[in-house]
């Protein structure tokens, strides 16, 4: 299992991001991702997941927000400010929220749209497209479908797969649960898990459904509010009584109601 505090390849340190020049979003956020391992940030809708995301992937700028605090480092250089594209090109690339595939073109073209800044022939490219397909079996099965009339999650599988097809060392995923049924989640973890294992991808990925994301990644990070509230080895997150109480609606009691777990906000015992 890859250890976060030895030879980051990402790292996050003590960063603010405020939109509009008045709306502070980041408070102080601080994370460490190694190379070859899944790391988890995790939280509730509006804790701060996608906009710590953004800004390691340069893309808060169209969104009118900045980093106006702490550096965030790449393989020990700083890449905040960098052109998005060229961070693409140093093996960093980001797949968005809500999939984002092109509608209109078919699920192959989507895929190979991922390679459009590589440089080492059509032989090598298409290589990768039976890798990728290797990976994701439903995607060559609709290969010549038009993507927006594939389902939501052939159009997750279509969106990871063009993000593989330009050859990352790290993808940034972003909520690839959101929207699916429980039985495609599973399956979308499992293929992050094998592309991880088998292709030694860096992860990571913002998740809301903490239960699962704990269950694949090997270190977690929680976000509440902006701030980093908790972090460790997803094993030992995952038997942490506050984490079983608040995030896994579970207690020594037993499973708890959605509105007994949603009352943590009042005793944040991390946060005392």
């Amino acid at each position: 299992m890859p250890d976060a505090t030895q030879d980051p390849l990402l790292e996050v340190n003590n960063i603010e991001v405020i939109y509009n020049h008045v709306i502070l979003v980041l408070k102080g956020v601080s994370l460490s991702v190694p190379k070859g391992g899944i790391t988890a940030l995790l939280g509730g809708n509006g804790a701060g997941k996608t906009t710590t995301l953004k800004a390691i992937s340069n893309l808060l700028q169209s969104e009118r927000g900045e980093v106006t605090k702490g550096q965030i480092t790449y393989r020990g250089a700083p890449v905040q400010g960098m052109d998005p594209a060229a961070l693409v090109k140093q093996g960093v690339i980001q797949v968005m929220e809500g999939r984002h595939c092109f509608e209109h073109l078919t699920v192959e073209e989507n895929l190979l749209t991922g390679a459009y800044t590589r440089s080492d022939g059509r032989a090598a490219i298409a290589r990768d497209l039976e890798m990728v397909y290797s990976y994701f079996p439903r995607l060559k099965e609709r290969r010549k479908s038009q993507a927006g009339y594939t389902s939501g999650g052939e159009q997750q599988m279509c969106a990871m797969g063009r993000a593989l097809m330009s050859r990352p060392e790290t993808i940034l995923l972003d909520e690839p649960s959101m929207g699916l049924a429980p039985q495609l989640v599973e399956q979308i973890f499992e293929i992050v898990k094998a592309v991880n294992e088998g292709e030694g991808v860096t992860f990571l990925l913002a998740e809301q459904n903490t239960n699962v994301a704990l269950r694949y990644a090997h270190h977690g990070y929680i976000l509440e509010s902006g701030r980093v509230v908790m972090d460790g080895p997803a094993e030992a997150l995952r038997e942490n009584p506050d984490v079983k109480e608040f995030y896994l609606g579970m207690s020594e009691q037993g499973r708890k109601s959605f509105r007994d777990v949603r009352s943590y906000r009042r005793r944040k015992r991390w946060l005392a």
